[in-house]
């Protein structure tokens, strides 16, 4: 066994590291590049971020070559073929950025329907919170010198507003409810119903019911103190409910901060999404300079086959054909005459003597 081995298993959890060596322009770079092209093809596969591809071969400068395009010009002669080259790379740049400006305004146009939705909503909530918040100040008014609301809590059952009577008939509801995930009423504060709502929660392996209580504002709104969990002390059982509709003013400020956040980009999203793309023009300019050069290339070419033929001192034929045939005959191909197999004589069976 080697050392190598003995070491890794009594010093570095018998791993080893294990490394990749390329030498740079080889075929180990090629394939280094390939495999990261790839996974980039592969990441936007996942993404639906493919767009259109497009190769880009590179242009003729001091640093590199040319690509194929540009090269066939320049070997042909033509001017004309050249510029078309260069107009294909420009449409190609701008036809690229056009679609990244285009991806940058759907997801901005994204994003502002998102806040847009958002302080929408935030909004909603806090109309509801403030007529809940108005009508508890209306019926509960605290006092000016202690700052203490009335409290005439009633629950079903229990016609005593003893506090000691209260406390322990939520501490028996808090024991033996089960609503199985419903909301059940259990009494009344001003207009506002009284709820209790039995939840399972996990505690590591095992499973618990636990009973949680909350303030039914009048839209509906469910309003907890002490995440909804009730004090086991009478007195402070009692002023549950209380203490959950006095957490209304904060609970405006939080949605009021959260829409000043959102509504910081707002501005720059409208802007986006308002934004065209402003090299329309000029794409629509290359695009016509590209069909005219198309067809002045289209007319410059000879079709295949169009040579002219003429005679040896450079005259050309008119009149008749060089095989003698008139012009009244149409100009078609020439069938080969055909030419009789020819006959093996066979040979006599006997020869014939000579005297």
């Amino acid at each position: 066994m080697r050392k190598g081995n003995i070491i890794a298993k009594q010093y570095a959890g018998n791993k080893v590291d294990c490394y990749i060596y390329a030498v740079e322009k080889s075929l180990d770079s090629y394939k280094f590049n390939l495999l990261q092209n790839k996974q980039v093809f592969i990441n936007q596969l996942k993404s639906r971020n493919l767009a259109a591809r497009t190769i880009d071969e590179g242009a003729i400068d001091e640093n590199g070559g040319g690509s194929f395009s540009e090269y066939v010009a320049i070997l042909s002669g033509n001017d004309d073929l050249l510029e078309k080259a260069k107009l294909d790379k420009k449409l190609a740049v701008l036809e690229s950025e056009r679609q990244a400006f285009h991806r940058n305004k759907g997801n901005a146009k994204g994003k502002l329907n998102e806040r847009t939705s958002g302080i929408e909503k935030n909004n909603a909530f806090i109309g509801r919170f403030t007529r809940d918040w108005e009508y508890f100040n209306k019926v509960a008014p605290a006092d000016a010198k202690t700052g203490l609301r009335p409290n005439p809590l009633k629950l079903d059952g229990v016609d005593s507003d003893n506090v000691e009577i209260l406390g322990n008939r939520l501490a028996a509801i808090n024991r033996n409810a089960r609503t199985e995930d419903d909301y059940m009423k259990i009494g009344t504060l001003f207009d506002f119903r009284i709820l209790v709502r039995t939840e399972r929660t996990c505690e590591g392996d095992m499973q618990a019911l636990q009973n949680k209580f909350m303030v039914e504002g009048l839209d509906g709104i469910k309003y907890t103190y002490n995440n909804g969990y009730i004090a086991k002390d009478p007195k402070l059982a009692v002023m549950n409910f209380i203490n959950a509709l006095e957490r209304i003013p904060a609970m405006i400020e939080k949605r009021e901060q959260e829409n000043a956040e959102l509504s910081k980009d707002i501005p720059v999203l409208q802007e986006i999404v308002a934004a065209s793309w402003p090299k329309d023009a000029e794409i629509k300019r290359l695009n016509e300079e590209l069909a005219t050069l198309n067809r002045k290339i289209q007319l410059t070419i000879k079709p295949a086959g169009g040579h002219e033929s003429g005679t040896d001192d450079g005259t050309e034929m008119k009149g008749q054909k060089a095989t003698g045939e008139s012009d009244d005959k149409p100009d078609l191909p020439r069938k080969a005459r055909h030419v009789p197999p020819m006959e093996i004589a066979t040979p006599s069976n006997g020869l014939k003597k000579i005297s």
